[in-house]
């Protein structure tokens, strides 16, 4: 499709909201999973976040006592709130019962913000992830805690996963409006959908609930009636006010039912389209060849008809679709970032910020896909319900650009965190040799420098290490089950040592790597190899390493610029 738009639209950030909210997810559920599970996959994406995995054990609490809240993303005190008698065990961003939250922040109206509020997005779920056993569960203990303690971050989606079901909430809060010095405000307006079973979803920085079915006693209800959301045949539960709120507000004027969630807090525009929605559709385009006809949408074109919530996919995907997917550079699109002159000589599918930039006083963008430089960490976490607990959840978990890392599966019962990935372990300004973190990080800011051939090798050892840990996993699920059977304590310590001795291990593995890409491509020269070694000469000396040309796009852009300084004349 020829670019028959001129992009004149506000960049109010390609706004990808704010620097630290830049995230996406993805949503699987049973019926769309080629085994049965459900997934939902996150990438924490900051420029200043340090990838490393979170770890709460379980415990119990005499009745009185407080717990401090400190806001995630900034380490700030916010407050404290009461703690219940007893919460779960916690590792990364799942729990011992295979509930698993995620999110990717929209940002939406920012007078809605509450800095009033002691409860943030990132606290909101690591408390509910503590307390919950399930996603109904999750949803109804999130909505109160803010309803309670007020919420004091922007817009923000929840991905919410457990061996059943798979949730998306939407949440906003409701500014501030004091009285008598207390907030009257307090609190949130939200949407909670199930994802009907056999579809998937996706979020990335953009509200995406739209028009949803009002209370009918049945399948929706609103926060009047929260306690029936534990009735399997419940799909939707929202806030009571969340439409009234809109309107009082001056958001909204017409009929409840054509009422959307969306469009009313978080209003799409060029920049929640190109720079956020675009990732979901590359997604849906990838598993459901029918979206391709949201392309035009998907580049802030045309805005005027939005994507579906949920798809069902033409086949169905499995732990490494999934993976693969976080690994998007909208590779197969106008959006390919390997294709314009702007990834350089060999093909890098990144763009450093700003995303926009202005050249004779025309506004351009730089594309944000899924898979970004600035990951801090990032998971597929898994739900097996046909499997206990303890042994049915996992999270795949990596650090640094999803692209060219590895996962490694960590399972939910875990007492213990590896050590390459243990918090303390190095941080943003703080080098480890021995933190996944900075291992991953050396080997793709390596590879950023060669992309297109480097990252071959890269991907080579990526898929040798998710396939042996696949397999692996079969032979511990069948172990860890027979165990579990007689000794459910036995069976968690095992699954225990082979979470953090696999972890370990995967990282030691990139370590090697990051030495056999030194010695390939030092100097820009690309050494030789035969038989799996470097190629000697008879003396042992290093054979005449392989010198390519760059590609002939390339070395028109530098004669263009610089042909007349550059011409060789034959004398």
């Amino acid at each position: 499709m020829k670019r028959i738009y001129t992009i004149l639209f506000l960049l109010v950030a390609i706004a990808f909201v704010k620097p630290s909210s830049a995230c996406t997810n993805l949503l699987v559920t049973k019926g769309a999973s080629t085994d049965g599970s459900t997934f939902i996959s996150y990438s924490a994406d900051a420029h200043v976040l340090y990838g490393e995995l979170y770890f709460w054990e379980a415990a119990k609490y005499p009745a009185g006592t407080l717990r401090k809240v400190i806001e995630w993303d900034t380490g700030k005190y916010l407050g404290e709130i009461p703690e219940v008698a007893e919460t779960y065990r916690v590792i990364g961003n799942m729990n011992e019962h295979s509930l698993a939250i995620a999110e990717t922040t929209y940002g939406g109206r920012h007078e809605l913000e509450d800095s009033t509020g002691i409860i943030d997005y990132g606290s909101l779920i690591y408390i509910t992830l503590q307390r919950a056993k399930n996603a109904r569960e999750a949803v109804k203990i999130m909505t109160d805690l803010v309803a309670e303690h007020g919420y004091c971050s922007s817009g923000e989606s929840f991905s919410i996963c457990d061996p059943n079901e798979v949730w998306i909430l939407e949440l906003i809060g409701k500014g501030i409006k004091m009285v008598n010095g207390k907030n009257v405000n307090k609190g949130a307006v939200w949407v909670a959908v199930r994802i009907p079973d056999g579809y998937v979803s996706g979020h990335a920085n953009q509200a995406r609930i739209q028009t949803f079915p009002l209370e009918n006693g049945k399948t929706s209800i609103s926060s009047k009636n929260i306690n029936k959301i534990f009735n399997p045949e419940v799909e939707v539960v929202y806030a009571a006010d969340v439409i009234s709120f809109a309107k009082e507000a001056g958001y909204y004027n017409g009929a409840d039912k054509d009422f959307s969630f969306s469009d009313t807090y978080n209003p799409i525009d060029f920049g929640g389209a190109r720079g956020c929605d675009a990732r979901v559709w590359s997604f849906f385009k990838g598993v459901n060849n029918d979206m391709w006809k949201y392309q035009s949408y998907a580049m802030g074109y045309d805005l005027s008809e939005r994507m579906p919530l949920y798809i069902k996919p033409d086949k169905k995907l499995s732990m490494q679709d999934v993976a693969d997917r976080m690994r998007d550079h909208y590779e197969g699109t106008e959006m390919d970032m390997t294709k314009d002159i702007g990834a350089g000589p060999f093909a890098l599918p990144y763009r450093w910020r700003p995303m926009s930039f202005e050249v004779d006083g025309q506004k351009y963008v730089h594309e944000r896909a899924i898979a970004t430089q600035q990951t801090g960490f990032w998971f597929v976490a898994q739900c097996r319900g046909w499997l206990p607990n303890p042994i049915g959840g996992i999270i795949w978990f990596g650090v640094d650009d999803a692209s060219t890392s590895c996962l490694t599966p960590i399972y939910c019962s875990s007492t213990r965190v590896p050590e390459t990935f243990a918090v303390g372990n190095g941080d943003l300004l703080t080098y480890s040799d021995n933190a996944a973190f900075w291992v991953f990080s050396r080997v793709t800011n390596f590879a950023y420098l060669r992309y297109d051939v480097m990252s071959a090798d890269i991907i080579k050892v990526q898929q040798e290490l998710e396939k042996k840990h696949q397999e692996e996993v079969k032979q511990v699920d069948a172990k860890a089950l027979e165990l579990y059977k007689t000794n459910p304590d036995q069976a968690i310590a095992y699954l225990t040592d082979f979470s953090v001795k696999t972890a370990n291990s995967m990282v030691s593995r990139w370590k090697e790597l990051d030495n056999y890409l030194l010695v390939k491509y030092i100097d820009g020269n690309i050494k030789k190899e035969k038989d799996g070694k470097f190629e000697r000469t008879p003396y042992g000396g290093a054979v005449s390493p392989s010198q390519p040309q760059l590609p002939e796009k390339w070395r028109r852009a530098i004669v263009n610029d610089a042909g007349e300084t550059l011409k060789a004349y034959d004398k």
